[in-house]
């Protein structure tokens, strides 16, 4: 401490965390005094990483300007080279043993786990008071989004989805031409992607795996129903079985839908309706659509906001477009966002890239978004986790944005999983119901479909789930009940 004195470290000190609500090991460079173009090591974040085998690897690559200070992941074979990358940081196989041990020394979190345990671990990391970073989807389920928002409220912490092109240039500039009105009034948006490119629409293994020596395999079911292993299940094909994704819809959306999401400040839907390929028990289906319907909105200053469609489609299904591609472009197959406005039509890539107007047109508009230095969605969350609470202006994809918008999303993975009502669902956003389920119905799902040809015909030899009340399945495809031993915390009432 050789450039203040001793009492002008405590007075500014003093005055500094009495003006801001700072974690433990965070101080101010002011405080410390910091000699010019060095950083302090109180500077940094201790962050830990959950899920870093996969997605979570590019993450830490992007948050290595922090103190990686701890890693977990479930499979030790998978995660080695990312072990072997940060040879500091603690290692586990369990979060929760991470987290007994070493939360209190931590001021974030970063999770890329599979998708059905990402609501467990961040909500136990918001209690907690650290700054959370979750991959998308947020969640599988409605509730759980809504929780996570909450918590995120509540705690009054940093928090980011990975959704990373909401940091992007592209997603600015769509912005900015839909908030200036260059399209003018939208009331039909169509989206599509081509994954799956993982397995779906198929039944489970019954082939029961010895379970690899390096897999923590009871940490990976977490809150799921217990199965046994198969190799079918992880790494990277989790997002293909219900219990552990959400198929190509919660996998691509948050990426996809988020310009559409922002730019026409759509909330919630009030109506929604699904279909598939073939409805499987444990399996997503192959090929879907959704159409959200949603109401008027309040108009901004340049645009209006009236009642529009939006329908997904996904497994190689495309909507049918009403005008020619211009010459000079090219769909990004990855996944597209066509927005038909009443004075022109606007095309946007998966991350909010490369948009263009169909007419050609190029105009020039204000910057009406907020810029993200070098476009790093990693380091905007890590910027405003350094930030004091009062002061801090929120990541591009913060809970308060993101946790509705993921919401919508799954609430469409129920519609899928609730297609055999053959109708509109009506959706209570405010209570997470659907409204107009008759009482009576009942829901059932194809465990296993095998057909074979036998001199020329056909024969079906399909085995069904036995049948479920339809409101019943209904609430905990949005609520889910975790297995024994997993506690889902309530919604706070803030």
């Amino acid at each position: 401490m050789t450039d203040i004195s001793r009492r002008d470290f405590l007075k500014k000190g003093s005055a500094a965390l009495a003006g801001m609500i700072v974690a433990p090991s965070i101080v101010p460079n002011t405080v410390l005094g910091k000699a010019k173009g060095k950083v302090s090591p109180s500077d940094k974040l201790n962050i830990l990483g959950v899920g870093i085998g996969g997605r979570g690897a590019a993450d830490l690559s992007a948050m290595e300007t922090e103190n990686i200070i701890g890693l977990c992941d479930v499979d030790w074979k998978y995660a080695k080279h990312i072990f072997d990358k940060y040879p500091k940081a603690q290692r586990y196989n369990d979060y929760r043993k991470m987290f007994d041990e070493m939360l209190k020394s931590a001021d974030a979190v970063m999770i890329a786990t599979a998708d059905h345990t990402h609501a467990i671990i961040a909500a136990e990391a918001l209690m907690a008071g650290k700054h959370v970073y979750v991959e998308k989807p947020m969640t599988l389920y409605a509730y759980e989004s809504r929780l996570l928002t909450k918590l995120a409220k509540k705690y009054n912490v940093a928090t980011q989805m990975g959704n990373q092109g909401a940091s992007s240039a592209g997603t600015r500039q769509a912005l900015n031409w839909l908030w200036n009105g260059e399209i003018g009034e939208v009331t039909r948006i169509d989206s599509f992607t081509n994954r799956p490119i993982w397995p779906q629409g198929m039944a489970a293994p019954s082939e029961k795996m010895a379970i690899p020596s390096t897999m923590n395999w009871d940490a990976f079911i977490g809150p799921a129903k217990y199965r046994d292993y198969n190799a079918a299940y992880t790494p990277w094909n989790f997002r293909g079985w219900w219990d552990f994704g959400s198929g190509a819809l919660g996998d691509m959306a948050n990426h996809i839908l988020q310009v559409a999401f922002k730019g026409l400040n759509l909330g919630a839907p009030d109506e929604v309706i699904g279909s598939s390929t073939m409805l499987m028990t444990d399996s997503c289906p192959s090929a879907q659509k959704i159409t959200y319907h949603f109401p008027a909105r309040d108009n901004m200053a340049k645009l209006g906001m009236p009642a529009c469609t939006l329908t997904w489609y996904d497994g190689g299904l495309r909507p049918e477009l009403p005008f020619d591609m211009p010459a000079d472009k090219n769909f990004d197959d990855n996944g597209v966002t066509v927005y038909y406005g009443t004075k022109d039509t606007m095309v946007v890539g998966t991350y909010g890239s490369n948009p263009f107007l169909v007419s050609g047109r190029k105009p020039a508009v204000p910057e009406l978004c907020r810029i993200v230095k070098d476009d790093n969605h990693q380091q905007d969350w890590i910027r405003a986790c350094k930030e004091s609470p009062e002061n801090r202006i929120m990541s591009e994809s913060d809970f308060s944005l993101s946790g509705p918008l993921n919401e919508m999303i799954v609430m469409g993975v129920a519609a899928v999983r609730l297609q055999e009502l053959r109708q509109w669902l009506k959706w209570d956003a405010k209570n997470m119901r659907f409204t107009n389920i008759p009482a009576d119905a009942k829901l059932r799902s194809i465990i296993e479909d095998k057909f074979q040809i036998h001199d020329g015909h056909p024969t079906f030899d399909r085995k069904y789930s036995e049948p479920v009340n339809a409101n019943e399945w209904a609430e905990r495809l949005i609520k889910p009940v975790y297995r024994e031993g997993w506690k889902l915390p309530e919604i706070p009432m803030i």
